[in-house]
């Protein structure tokens, strides 16, 4: 979500900046191609902190809702395996990546 308000602020910024009419029809194209794939990293960084995916609806919500999934976002994996499957840092899954 937060790739999607960077491109939104570049897009909209730069077609009213600019007056481009052909910047400013991309936006909502770029919205669409990133929300998916955005809320699909959501939803698995709350798997990995041992929530449920839904938490995501609760970022509709104003000012409260995406303070508090910046919070579940940015908290530490639970350790061991949850219902979601096992913790990639401790498996060694992660080193793999990075190596």
């Amino acid at each position: 979500m937060f790739f999607t308000a960077i491109t939104d602020v570049v897009l909209y910024g730069v077609g009213a900046g600019a007056n481009v009419p052909v910047v400013r029809a991309l936006a909502p194209f770029s919205q669409l191609v990133t929300l998916i794939p955005s809320l699909a990293v959501s939803v698995r960084r709350l798997h990995d902190t041992g929530r449920s995916g839904w938490w995501v609806l609760f970022a509709i919500t104003l000012f409260v809702g995406p303070i508090t999934l910046l919070v579940f976002t940015v908290s530490n994996s639970k350790p061991g395996r949850n219902q979601y499957g096992p913790n990639l840092k401790e498996s060694g899954a992660v080193a793999a990546y990075a190596a």
